[in-house]
């Protein structure tokens, strides 16, 4: 195991054992050297790339913290890598979109309010007149993340932003011949409204997997 790696994990232990907590201050660089037994470079290079993670955050003049460490924050580096994905990577987030977002979307057809509908038709009916790529991409994100809010989990609705960005979106259909594209994405999308207002967990478990499946097919073809 690296130098650094080592340090990385035994500055976890500490968090994981509570002996660090969200928002404290770590001890001065030569005390939590000596504490872990790492050498300062070591330790330094450990701080820097938890810091990068969002496990750590530096303070100009006042040293180093515990982030608050919510969800949020450490799924960012994610976010970055989702937006940059291409090809073979791209097409593994994929599949984890498709193996979760049927199961929420099961979750939100049993719990839904005919408010939450009637606001997801509205999201709907913009979507299929809007009159340009990137008005349409902003309500298909917007549509999706309605749908996630339903399951009442931040993190779930967070994982499932993450795991179809805008920025993906608009890299894949732009690979693609648009027009015919969003077509398909107009009927996946009101069988899902549709087996939503319905109640229908199953159903709608099945439409969000065929549109999830229909985007992988996408993905594929464009990288063919």
């Amino acid at each position: 195991m690296a130098l650094t790696d080592e340090a990385i994990d035994r500055i976890k232990a500490m968090l994981v054992s509570g002996e660090l907590q969200p928002g404290e201050r770590l001890p001065k660089e030569e005390v939590l050297a000596v504490q872990l037994g790492l050498s300062r470079s070591s330790l330094r290079e450990a701080v820097r790339a938890l810091t990068a993670m969002r496990i750590l955050v530096a303070k100009q003049g006042d040293g180093t913290y515990v982030s608050s460490l919510e969800p949020h924050l450490l799924l960012e580096s994610l976010s970055f890598v989702a937006d940059v994905s291409q090809g073979e990577a791209a097409m593994q987030l994929l599949q984890i979109r498709r193996l979760v977002e049927p199961q929420a979307t099961a979750v939100a057809a049993a719990r839904i309010s005919d408010a939450e509908v009637a606001s997801l038709r509205e999201v709907l009916a913009a979507s299929i007149a809007a009159d340009n790529l990137d008005e349409f991409i902003r309500l298909d994100c917007e549509l999706h993340r309605r749908i996630a809010l339903v399951v009442g989990n931040p993190v779930l609705s967070l994982l499932l932003e993450i795991l179809s960005t805008q920025t993906q979106r608009v890299r894949l259909l732009r690979g693609t011949r648009v027009g015919p594209a969003i077509e398909d994405v107009h009927r996946e999308h009101t069988a899902i409204v549709d087996a939503l207002a319905a109640r229908d967990p199953q159903l709608a478990a099945a439409a969000a997997t065929v549109h999830v499946a229909a985007v992988e097919r996408w993905l594929a073809v464009d990288g063919d």
